[in-house]
Protein backbone atom coordinates (compact mmCIF):
# COMPACT_ATOMS: atom_id res chain seq x y z
CA UNK A 1 0.00 0.00 0.00
CA UNK A 2 1.44 3.55 -0.86
CA UNK A 3 2.46 5.55 1.56
CA UNK A 4 1.17 9.38 1.91
CA UNK A 5 2.83 12.12 3.09
CA UNK A 6 1.68 16.11 2.93
CA UNK A 7 5.12 18.21 2.86
CA UNK A 8 5.04 21.81 2.92
CA UNK A 9 8.29 23.35 0.81
CA UNK A 10 9.32 26.87 2.29
CA UNK A 11 11.65 28.18 -0.60
CA UNK A 12 12.33 31.18 0.75
CA UNK A 13 15.08 33.89 -0.46
CA UNK A 14 18.19 34.04 -2.39
CA UNK A 15 19.28 30.49 -3.94
CA UNK A 16 16.26 28.84 -2.14
CA UNK A 17 14.48 28.56 -4.95
CA UNK A 18 17.06 26.96 -6.65
CA UNK A 19 18.17 24.17 -3.96
CA UNK A 20 14.51 23.29 -3.50
CA UNK A 21 13.75 22.67 -7.27
CA UNK A 22 16.89 20.14 -6.93
CA UNK A 23 15.26 18.54 -4.04
CA UNK A 24 11.97 18.13 -4.63
CA UNK A 25 12.85 16.55 -8.03
CA UNK A 26 15.18 13.98 -6.16
CA UNK A 27 12.44 13.37 -3.17
CA UNK A 28 10.14 12.37 -6.58
CA UNK A 29 12.42 10.35 -8.10
CA UNK A 30 12.81 7.94 -4.86
CA UNK A 31 9.18 8.24 -3.85
CA UNK A 32 9.14 6.03 -7.01
CA UNK A 33 11.26 3.16 -5.98
CA UNK A 34 9.96 2.96 -2.52
CA UNK A 35 6.24 2.99 -3.04
CA UNK A 36 6.17 6.75 -1.32
CA UNK A 37 3.64 9.33 -2.54
CA UNK A 38 4.43 12.98 -1.36
CA UNK A 39 2.08 16.12 -1.75
CA UNK A 40 3.72 19.52 -1.76
CA UNK A 41 2.50 22.42 -1.39
CA UNK A 42 4.39 25.86 -1.04
CA UNK A 43 4.55 28.86 1.68
CA UNK A 44 6.14 31.75 2.42
CA UNK A 45 8.54 32.96 4.88
CA UNK A 46 11.32 35.51 5.64
CA UNK A 47 11.70 37.96 2.82
CA UNK A 48 9.70 36.65 -0.08
CA UNK A 49 6.78 36.71 2.33
CA UNK A 50 7.89 40.00 3.55
CA UNK A 51 7.01 41.44 -0.10
CA UNK A 52 4.31 40.20 -0.35
CA UNK A 53 2.28 40.55 2.57
CA UNK A 54 4.47 42.66 5.03
CA UNK A 55 5.52 40.33 7.35
CA UNK A 56 8.17 37.52 7.41
CA UNK A 57 5.98 34.78 9.06
CA UNK A 58 2.50 35.24 7.78
CA UNK A 59 -0.13 33.25 9.77
CA UNK A 60 -1.05 31.07 6.48
CA UNK A 61 1.94 29.79 6.63
CA UNK A 62 2.27 28.44 10.13
CA UNK A 63 -1.58 26.76 9.55
CA UNK A 64 0.31 25.00 6.07
CA UNK A 65 3.13 24.03 8.43
CA UNK A 66 1.01 22.36 11.32
CA UNK A 67 -1.11 20.59 8.72
CA UNK A 68 1.96 18.91 7.04
CA UNK A 69 3.33 15.82 7.93
CA UNK A 70 7.11 17.59 7.72
CA UNK A 71 8.62 20.86 6.51
CA UNK A 72 11.38 21.20 3.98
CA UNK A 73 13.05 25.13 3.89
CA UNK A 74 15.54 26.08 1.94
CA UNK A 75 17.28 29.91 2.72
CA UNK A 76 16.29 33.18 4.16
CA UNK A 77 17.39 36.66 3.88
CA UNK A 78 19.30 38.72 2.26
CA UNK A 79 20.81 42.03 1.50
CA UNK A 80 17.35 43.78 0.47
CA UNK A 81 15.81 43.68 4.30
CA UNK A 82 19.00 44.21 6.02
CA UNK A 83 18.20 47.19 6.97
CA UNK A 84 14.37 46.88 8.19
CA UNK A 85 13.65 46.51 12.17
CA UNK A 86 14.66 43.55 13.99
CA UNK A 87 10.58 42.76 14.23
CA UNK A 88 9.64 42.46 10.58
CA UNK A 89 13.41 40.87 9.74
CA UNK A 90 13.90 37.45 7.16
CA UNK A 91 15.59 36.41 10.15
CA UNK A 92 12.36 36.92 12.74
CA UNK A 93 10.22 34.67 10.77
CA UNK A 94 12.87 31.61 11.11
CA UNK A 95 12.44 32.24 14.83
CA UNK A 96 8.94 32.32 14.87
CA UNK A 97 8.32 29.26 13.03
CA UNK A 98 10.59 27.36 15.24
CA UNK A 99 8.52 28.87 17.66
CA UNK A 100 5.21 28.23 16.29
CA UNK A 101 6.34 24.34 15.84
CA UNK A 102 7.28 23.76 18.92
CA UNK A 103 10.94 22.61 17.58
CA UNK A 104 12.92 22.71 20.69
CA UNK A 105 16.08 20.41 19.48
CA UNK A 106 18.27 21.13 16.85
CA UNK A 107 20.43 18.16 14.87
CA UNK A 108 23.23 19.41 13.17
CA UNK A 109 25.71 16.87 11.39
CA UNK A 110 29.60 17.79 10.84
CA UNK A 111 30.80 14.68 8.99
CA UNK A 112 33.95 14.48 6.94
CA UNK A 113 32.65 12.94 3.42
CA UNK A 114 36.26 10.93 2.46
CA UNK A 115 35.62 12.66 -1.14
CA UNK A 116 35.85 16.21 0.06
CA UNK A 117 38.59 15.75 3.06
CA UNK A 118 40.56 17.89 1.14
CA UNK A 119 38.15 20.95 0.86
CA UNK A 120 38.44 21.14 4.84
CA UNK A 121 41.02 23.93 6.22
CA UNK A 122 42.54 21.78 8.65
CA UNK A 123 45.23 19.28 7.94
CA UNK A 124 43.72 15.45 6.67
CA UNK A 125 45.20 13.73 10.24
CA UNK A 126 42.75 16.55 12.03
CA UNK A 127 39.83 15.91 10.45
CA UNK A 128 39.73 12.59 9.08
CA UNK A 129 36.95 10.22 10.47
CA UNK A 130 35.45 13.32 12.16
CA UNK A 131 31.69 12.27 12.46
CA UNK A 132 29.95 14.90 15.45
CA UNK A 133 26.36 15.72 16.22
CA UNK A 134 25.58 18.58 17.99
CA UNK A 135 22.56 18.62 19.39
CA UNK A 136 21.30 22.57 19.88
CA UNK A 137 18.46 23.59 21.96
CA UNK A 138 16.21 26.01 19.55
CA UNK A 139 13.44 27.82 21.62
CA UNK A 140 14.85 29.22 25.21
CA UNK A 141 17.92 30.77 26.39
CA UNK A 142 18.84 34.52 25.14
CA UNK A 143 17.30 34.44 22.25
CA UNK A 144 14.03 33.97 23.60
CA UNK A 145 14.52 35.14 27.37
CA UNK A 146 12.77 38.15 28.98
CA UNK A 147 13.38 40.71 29.10
CA UNK A 148 14.85 41.52 26.40
CA UNK A 149 15.34 45.17 24.37
CA UNK A 150 17.08 48.33 24.10
CA UNK A 151 15.77 50.67 26.91
CA UNK A 152 16.64 54.39 27.87
CA UNK A 153 18.59 54.45 31.91
CA UNK A 154 17.37 57.42 34.29
CA UNK A 155 20.41 59.52 33.25
CA UNK A 156 19.30 58.80 29.53
CA UNK A 157 21.63 56.26 27.71
CA UNK A 158 20.30 53.41 25.98
CA UNK A 159 21.12 50.38 27.56
CA UNK A 160 20.59 47.02 25.64
CA UNK A 161 18.82 43.95 27.78
CA UNK A 162 18.72 39.81 26.45
CA UNK A 163 18.59 37.41 29.56
CA UNK A 164 19.72 34.37 29.29
CA UNK A 165 17.08 31.54 31.18
CA UNK A 166 16.41 27.93 31.24
CA UNK A 167 13.73 26.42 33.19
CA UNK A 168 14.23 22.48 34.17
CA UNK A 169 11.51 21.08 31.81
CA UNK A 170 13.35 22.95 29.04
CA UNK A 171 16.78 21.63 30.03
CA UNK A 172 15.47 18.08 30.41
CA UNK A 173 14.11 17.43 27.27
CA UNK A 174 16.98 18.44 25.25
CA UNK A 175 18.94 16.25 27.09
CA UNK A 176 16.84 13.46 26.59
CA UNK A 177 16.98 14.09 22.95
CA UNK A 178 20.76 14.17 23.22
CA UNK A 179 21.16 11.02 24.95
CA UNK A 180 18.94 9.01 22.46
CA UNK A 181 21.00 10.18 19.78
CA UNK A 182 24.48 9.22 21.03
CA UNK A 183 22.56 5.67 22.15
CA UNK A 184 22.13 5.68 18.18
CA UNK A 185 26.14 6.51 17.97
CA UNK A 186 28.84 6.01 19.51
CA UNK A 187 27.05 6.38 23.14
CA UNK A 188 29.37 9.37 24.32
CA UNK A 189 27.74 12.76 24.76
CA UNK A 190 29.49 15.96 25.58
CA UNK A 191 27.78 18.97 27.60
CA UNK A 192 28.81 22.31 26.90
CA UNK A 193 28.11 25.07 29.36
CA UNK A 194 29.51 28.01 30.98
CA UNK A 195 28.88 26.59 34.42
CA UNK A 196 32.32 28.39 36.19
CA UNK A 197 30.42 31.87 35.64
CA UNK A 198 27.17 31.48 34.80
CA UNK A 199 23.80 30.72 37.02
CA UNK A 200 22.28 29.55 34.24
CA UNK A 201 24.71 27.11 33.29
CA UNK A 202 24.81 25.57 36.59
CA UNK A 203 21.60 24.73 36.59
CA UNK A 204 21.81 22.97 32.70
CA UNK A 205 24.95 20.94 34.03
CA UNK A 206 22.64 19.58 37.30
CA UNK A 207 19.90 18.62 35.23
CA UNK A 208 21.73 17.11 32.68
CA UNK A 209 23.81 15.33 34.97
CA UNK A 210 20.12 14.50 36.94
CA UNK A 211 19.11 12.99 33.09
CA UNK A 212 21.72 11.02 32.36
CA UNK A 213 20.94 8.61 35.06
CA UNK A 214 18.05 7.45 32.86
CA UNK A 215 20.55 6.53 30.15
CA UNK A 216 23.50 4.47 32.19
CA UNK A 217 24.61 3.35 28.81
CA UNK A 218 25.78 6.85 27.94
CA UNK A 219 29.36 7.81 28.85
CA UNK A 220 28.56 12.24 29.65
CA UNK A 221 31.32 14.59 30.02
CA UNK A 222 30.94 17.98 30.49
CA UNK A 223 33.36 20.64 29.26
CA UNK A 224 33.39 25.00 28.95
CA UNK A 225 32.27 26.22 26.08
CA UNK A 226 35.30 28.21 25.34
CA UNK A 227 37.58 25.12 26.00
CA UNK A 228 34.99 23.42 23.56
CA UNK A 229 35.50 25.96 20.69
CA UNK A 230 39.27 25.17 21.23
CA UNK A 231 38.80 21.76 21.08
CA UNK A 232 36.51 21.66 17.93
CA UNK A 233 39.61 23.10 15.50
CA UNK A 234 42.42 21.22 17.69
CA UNK A 235 40.87 17.90 18.31
CA UNK A 236 37.80 17.28 16.41
CA UNK A 237 37.58 13.44 16.59
CA UNK A 238 37.16 13.50 20.70
CA UNK A 239 33.82 14.10 19.59
CA UNK A 240 30.71 12.36 19.08
CA UNK A 241 27.58 13.88 20.18
CA UNK A 242 27.46 17.38 21.64
CA UNK A 243 24.39 19.08 23.56
CA UNK A 244 24.11 22.59 24.64
CA UNK A 245 22.03 25.76 24.68
CA UNK A 246 20.99 28.00 22.10
CA UNK A 247 23.77 30.84 21.90
CA UNK A 248 26.44 28.25 22.34
CA UNK A 249 25.04 25.92 19.70
CA UNK A 250 24.70 28.45 17.20
CA UNK A 251 28.28 29.25 17.54
CA UNK A 252 29.51 25.86 17.83
CA UNK A 253 27.22 23.95 15.16
CA UNK A 254 28.94 26.46 12.66
CA UNK A 255 32.13 26.26 13.66
CA UNK A 256 31.96 22.34 13.43
CA UNK A 257 30.58 22.79 9.76
CA UNK A 258 33.65 24.84 9.00
CA UNK A 259 35.70 21.30 9.37
CA UNK A 260 33.94 19.56 6.53
CA UNK A 261 35.34 22.43 4.07
CA UNK A 262 32.05 23.69 2.65
CA UNK A 263 28.99 24.97 5.16
CA UNK A 264 27.07 24.18 1.30
CA UNK A 265 27.31 20.22 2.19
CA UNK A 266 25.54 20.27 5.84
CA UNK A 267 21.78 19.55 6.17
CA UNK A 268 20.04 19.65 9.51
CA UNK A 269 16.54 19.19 11.57
CA UNK A 270 14.71 20.75 13.74
CA UNK A 271 12.42 18.63 15.82
CA UNK A 272 9.14 18.98 18.62
CA UNK A 273 7.52 16.69 20.71
CA UNK A 274 3.71 17.10 18.73
CA UNK A 275 4.02 19.31 15.59
CA UNK A 276 5.94 18.19 12.58
CA UNK A 277 9.46 18.74 12.10
CA UNK A 278 11.45 21.17 9.84
CA UNK A 279 14.45 20.05 8.07
CA UNK A 280 16.90 22.86 6.44
CA UNK A 281 20.45 23.29 4.93
CA UNK A 282 22.67 25.06 7.48
CA UNK A 283 24.02 27.66 4.68
CA UNK A 284 22.36 31.15 4.11
CA UNK A 285 20.84 32.68 1.29
CA UNK A 286 23.64 33.70 -0.88
CA UNK A 287 22.22 36.33 -2.47
CA UNK A 288 25.25 37.36 -4.32
CA UNK A 289 24.94 34.15 -6.45
CA UNK A 290 20.77 34.06 -6.45
CA UNK A 291 19.63 33.11 -9.64
CA UNK A 292 22.90 32.32 -11.69
CA UNK A 293 22.81 28.35 -11.40
CA UNK A 294 25.91 28.34 -9.54
CA UNK A 295 24.22 26.84 -5.73
CA UNK A 296 25.10 23.84 -4.58
CA UNK A 297 22.01 21.95 -3.58
CA UNK A 298 23.67 19.34 -1.56
CA UNK A 299 22.79 20.29 1.28
CA UNK A 300 19.35 21.02 0.76
CA UNK A 301 19.28 17.32 -0.72
CA UNK A 302 20.57 16.01 2.35
CA UNK A 303 17.90 17.70 4.39
CA UNK A 304 15.75 15.94 2.85
CA UNK A 305 16.93 12.56 3.77
CA UNK A 306 17.12 13.87 7.41
CA UNK A 307 13.47 14.64 6.95
CA UNK A 308 12.45 11.35 5.66
CA UNK A 309 14.75 9.56 7.92
CA UNK A 310 13.84 11.60 11.63
CA UNK A 311 10.38 13.38 10.47
CA UNK A 312 8.67 10.14 8.46
CA UNK A 313 10.30 7.38 9.44
CA UNK A 314 11.46 6.26 6.38
CA UNK A 315 15.19 5.33 6.55
CA UNK A 316 15.37 3.63 3.31
CA UNK A 317 14.98 6.40 1.26
CA UNK A 318 16.80 8.64 2.94
CA UNK A 319 19.40 6.25 2.92
CA UNK A 320 19.12 5.93 -0.95
CA UNK A 321 19.29 9.72 -1.38
CA UNK A 322 22.58 9.71 0.91
CA UNK A 323 24.30 7.19 -1.55
CA UNK A 324 23.61 8.74 -4.30
CA UNK A 325 25.14 12.55 -3.05
CA UNK A 326 28.14 10.08 -2.12
CA UNK A 327 28.07 8.60 -5.52
CA UNK A 328 28.17 11.71 -7.51
CA UNK A 329 31.15 12.64 -5.52
CA UNK A 330 32.51 10.00 -6.39
CA UNK A 331 31.74 10.47 -10.08
CA UNK A 332 33.84 14.16 -9.44
CA UNK A 333 31.06 15.88 -9.86
CA UNK A 334 31.58 19.49 -7.83
CA UNK A 335 30.09 22.82 -7.75
CA UNK A 336 31.96 25.92 -7.28
CA UNK A 337 32.46 26.06 -3.48
CA UNK A 338 33.80 22.46 -3.52
CA UNK A 339 35.83 22.85 -6.74
CA UNK A 340 39.46 20.69 -6.32
CA UNK A 341 41.75 20.07 -9.16
CA UNK A 342 40.77 17.25 -12.13
CA UNK A 343 36.76 17.40 -10.90
CA UNK A 344 33.95 18.17 -13.20
CA UNK A 345 32.90 21.42 -12.15
CA UNK A 346 28.71 21.84 -12.27
CA UNK A 347 25.68 24.17 -11.89
CA UNK A 348 22.68 23.65 -9.37
CA UNK A 349 21.03 22.33 -12.13
CA UNK A 350 23.19 19.84 -13.05
CA UNK A 351 23.93 18.77 -10.13
CA UNK A 352 20.49 17.78 -9.48
CA UNK A 353 20.48 15.99 -13.16
CA UNK A 354 23.76 14.04 -11.68
CA UNK A 355 21.80 12.90 -8.95
CA UNK A 356 18.66 11.79 -11.08
CA UNK A 357 20.88 9.64 -13.26
CA UNK A 358 22.42 8.05 -10.31
CA UNK A 359 19.04 7.28 -8.65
Amino acid sequence: MTKKYSITLLPGDGIGPEIMAVSVKVLKAVAQQCDIEFEFQEALIGGSAIDATGTPLPQETIDKCKASDAVLLAAIGGYKWDNLPREIRPETGLLGIRSALGLFANLRPATILPQLIDASSLKKEVVEGVDIMVVRELTGGIYFGKPKGIFTTETGEKRGVNTMAYTESEIDRIARVAFETAQKRQKRLCSVDKANVLDVSQLWRDRVIKISEEYPDVELTHMYVDNAAMQLVRNPKQFDTIVTGNLFGDILSDAAAMLTGSIGMLPSASLGSQNPGLFEPVHGSAPDIAGEDKANPLAQVLSTAMMLRYGLNEPTPGDKIEKAVLKVLDLGYRTGDIMSEGCKGVGCQAMGDALLSVL
